[in-house]
């Protein structure tokens, strides 16, 4: 078969490799149908992910067909239509029966593993471990390119953001970053009960799009620009927000979550920090605030489905570019140019 494969620091081929196949019973074999491109792939390519080595098949969310299936699957099918976790899952551990499957003791205490410790979804086949816990059936009425978004950027920007941060009916949110988490952030804000989504960023299209996905109010990040001020003087009495949302991941932007937060505020840290980020402890010990930080559990696939089928949120609209298979050269580049592309998800389909 066909995969996309990593070489080392910035070193990656589309390449003949070996077809998978299963070694554990509990193991299927997925024929993929869509896949997409993630940051933390750019991240792999840059190097800054040593664990992940040399002949890595990369990519871990997508959408395809079972077409082998371990004696021990017993709900897993040979044709079944699915959504690829990008967690996976023994759902036997305590980290696991807690919900914390991020961290299944089983896999080693962490539940990302395609792409990263094992071969990954940028292939027309992909072994998948656990497969009665990693597949989801996509329902009747829900598009494959739907289906891919669950696969991490939606219930990324979901659970670490508006789930950790507690969002509900009538909160403030402010969400700093407009790129696709940040975009998943603000979908799924709304639904569950904000009055007010300011969507942060210096990018003029994101916060074009920022409105689209369901931001009340845009704020551009500038020169001279106080960013947190101008989020308190959103606010409903210009002590902050009640939910800031970090999207981004530097030290600057944790930041002004903190200062943009009222007391009593929240901040939902959904943003790979690669540097140390000050938390200033000395004055926010007195301001009752709350600091969550994660990694996609990837267990709200159920909820965002039914939201999808009410229409309550449309994960399409991150879709900005496609792709072939035999092009995933070119949706690399597009994507990591995504802010010169214009470009938020590309989604890379195979054809007979």
């Amino acid at each position: 078969m066909k995969a996309l494969v990593y070489h080392g620091p910035g070193q990656k081929a589309w390449e003949d490799v070996p077809d998978p196949v299963l070694k554990d019973p509990t193991d299927a074999i997925v024929k993929m149908e869509t896949t997409t491109i993630c940051g933390t792939d750019l991240h792999i390519l840059k190097g800054d992910v040593p664990a992940v080595t040399d002949g890595r098949i990369l990519g871990h969310e997508g959408v395809g067909v079972v077409t082998e299936a371990g004696p021990g699957c017993t709900r897993v099918k040979v044709g079944d239509r699915v959504i690829i976790s990008c967690i996976s899952k023994c759902m036997e551990c305590d980290f696991c029966t807690a919900g914390l499957t991020s961290h299944c003791r089983t896999l080693g205490g962490i539940g990302w593993i395609f792409g990263h410790l094992i071969d990954g979804t940028q292939a027309e086949y992909v072994r998948v471990p656990f497969a009665d816990n990693g597949l989801i059936p996509l329902p009747e009425g829900v598009t494959a390119e739907q289906g891919a978004m669950l696969s991490d950027i939606l219930p990324t920007g979901y659970e670490i953001g508006v789930l950790y941060g507690k969002v509900g009916p009538g909160d403030e949110v402010a969400v700093v970053g407009s790129g696709p988490v940040g975009l998943a952030a603000i979908m799924t804000a709304g639904p569950a009960g904000a009055s007010k989504v300011i969507a942060v960023d210096g990018n003029e299209y994101r916060l074009e799009q920022a409105r689209n996905f369901g931001a009340t109010d845009t704020l551009r990040v500038g020169e001279g620009v106080d960013v947190a001020a101008e989020i308190k003087r959103l606010s409903r009495d210009g002590l902050g927000v009640d939910v800031a949302i970090e999207a981004v991941g530097l030290p600057a932007t944790f930041t002004t979550c903190l200062d943009a937060i009222r007391p009593g505020g929240r901040v939902a840290n959904v943003g790979v920090h690669g540097k140390p980020a000050e938390f200033p402890l000395d004055r926010d010990w007195i301001n009752n605030i709350t600091v969550t930080t994660g990694l996609v559990n990837a267990t709200t696939a159920p909820d965002l489905l039914a939201k999808i089928r009410a229409g309550e949120i449309d994960p399409a609209k991150f879709v900005t570019h496609r792709f072939a298979f035999g092009q995933i050269l070119d949706a690399y580049d597009t994507f990591a140019n995504a802010a010169s592309q214009r470009a938020l998800k590309v989604v890379i389909t195979a054809t007979e």
